[in-house]
């Protein structure tokens, strides 16, 4: 019974009190939105837009966004109305502690350390792969040795910039959000150049057929790991585009929707969480689709997707490039360069907040949940973390990362939009200050449409995952379980009895 132990509610918030785990609350409902606007606006439209119109969607590439924005957009709603009512650190971790047990808890911790520290090293890489573009237009190029996970021994500025941002992370959260302010203002008007430059330069024919015919997947003797799962457990032929194709683009892209759960981590460090984060969830995801979809249209209106390199780094920029207009591609890499950098930062604070939490309940070391005594902020796990961040950045390509980071952000939000309907039934009587309008309709509707964006995943993505999470099971029951802070606090209540 043990394993599906709970946490109240009640502790979790009262443990946000206790002076050597206490976070500072310096952000505001600007602050969380421009959080959230910061990290989703990475390299999923920087990056992998021509992948995907080139290798799934064609120019329905905006169809492809649009179905990832509703997905994340109903999961988004059951974020909001959790982090509003249990303003705790560790999101997803958190909310599934309060009402699935504690083994679920540690289970959707583990997998947003995966989610969040992938998700940051895949960053580090994009950022290397726009600087590199950078330095090729001043003519200075690196030695393929220090350049590339891939063909080169390490990615060094990868390397270089989840350093700089875990400095940026120890130094304080207050620090990281002007910082990102900034960045974020960068970024959105770099995004809005693109779309303004390049509606002068669409050719609408571009865009016929708009969803392009199906079509067989190239043999690739890969065969179970490199199809979609789909494929193989109900045994539809594999195919690109067509609408299938546009649904597994809408699997893909979905990494460019990723962070806005970041939000829903930092709650206690909210100085209203209540009202804050539901706007900083929702606000940062309503601004996205609409920059997403218009964006996906540009590019695919400049260049024919039978012309755009799915291997290429900088795929916005080379359209711009192949229309004569190459100082748009000077313009896109340094806002790229510049904006991917927050996006790792934001990740990684992330996973810094779960992991904190999750030290703080015993299921990890607890000194790793001590806050610097000036900075106010987990040092210790982020010192961690970006170490971890770097090495991974160094030595693993993009498009590993990726999907790894797509299959476990699905299955966190399928865990939180069940988490949701079940405090609805043993805890109606919290306030709730953002309530999920039909809240079953709503959730049940996120975990299908997860699930079936987790199914067009390749085979060898759920191997990988399967793999981590078998191992997050194995390091629960070696430490986690005997640590728990709950569970020794459950011991003393029966011995004291």
């Amino acid at each position: 019974m043990s394993l599906w132990r709970t946490k109240s509610i009640e502790q979790s918030i009262r443990d946000t009190d206790d002076p050597d785990h206490k976070l500072r609350k310096d952000l505001g409902a600007l602050d969380l939105m421009v959080f959230g606007v910061g990290v989703i606006i990475g390299a999923g439209i920087f990056v992998l837009t021509g992948t995907v119109a080139a290798s799934n969607s064609g120019p329905a590439l905006a169809l492809s966004f649009v179905i990832a924005a509703v997905a994340c957009g109903l999961a988004g709603l059951c974020y909001a109305e959790f982090a509003s009512t249990v303003p705790v650190a560790g999101s997803a971790y958190t909310f599934s502690y309060a009402t699935l047990g504690e083994l679920v808890a540690w289970i959707i911790g583990w997998d947003l350390v995966l989610e969040f520290t992938i998700g940051s090293a895949a960053l580090a890489s994009s950022f290397s792969g726009y600087l590199q573009n950078v330095l090729d237009g001043v003519g200075v190029t690196l030695p393929t040795q220090l350049s590339s996970a891939s063909e080169g021994f390490v990615d060094l500025p990868a390397v270089l910039c989840a350093l700089l941002v875990m400095a940026l992370l120890i130094r304080g959260t207050k620090l990281s959000s002007r910082f990102n302010q900034v960045v974020v203002a960068i970024k959105l008007l770099v995004v809005l150049i693109v779309i303004v430059v390049g509606v002068t330069l669409i050719d609408t024919s571009n865009w016929v057929p708009f969803i392009p015919e199906s079509q067989p997947v190239p043999e690739s003797g890969g065969g179970f790991r490199d199809l979609p799962l789909i494929t193989s457990l109900f045994g539809i032929e594999p195919a690109i585009f067509g609408v299938a194709g546009v649904v597994a683009g809408a699997a893909v892209v979905f990494f460019a929707f990723i962070g806005f759960d970041i939000v829903a981590t930092t709650a206690e460090e909210a100085k209203n969480p209540q009202r804050d984060v539901p706007i900083g969830i929702l606000g940062s995801l309503a601004v996205v689709t609409v920059l997403y979809a218009a964006v996906s249209l540009i590019v695919t209106g400049v260049q024919s997707y039978e012309d755009i390199d799915p291997n290429d780094a900088a795929p916005l920029a080379t359209a711009f490039d192949a229309a004569g207009v190459e100082w748009m591609g000077d313009v896109i890499a340094v806002g790229a360069c510049i904006g991917l950098i927050v996006v790792a930062m934001i990740l990684m604070l992330g996973q810094s907040r779960v992991a904190f939490a999750m030290a703080r309940d015993g299921l990890l070391p607890a000194k790793l949940a001590q806050v610097h005594p000036r900075f106010g902020t987990p040092h210790r796990i982020t010192l961690i973390t970006g170490t971890v961040v770097a090495v991974i950045a160094g030595f693993v390509d993009l498009a590993t990362l990726a999907n790894l980071v797509n299959i476990g952000t699905l299955f966190a939000f399928i865990l939180v939009s069940i988490a949701v309907v079940v405090l609805r039934r043993t805890r109606p009587d919290l306030p709730r200050a953002f309530r999920t309008p039909a809240a079953p309709l709503v959730a049940g509707l996120a975990v299908l449409l997860c699930l079936y964006l987790m199914l067009n995943l390749t085979g060898e993505t759920w191997e990988r995952f399967l793999i981590w999470m078998a191992l997050g099971v194995v390091v629960y029951f070696a430490y986690g379980r005997r640590h728990s802070r709950l569970g020794r606090e459950t011991l003393e209540r029966r011995t004291s009895q």
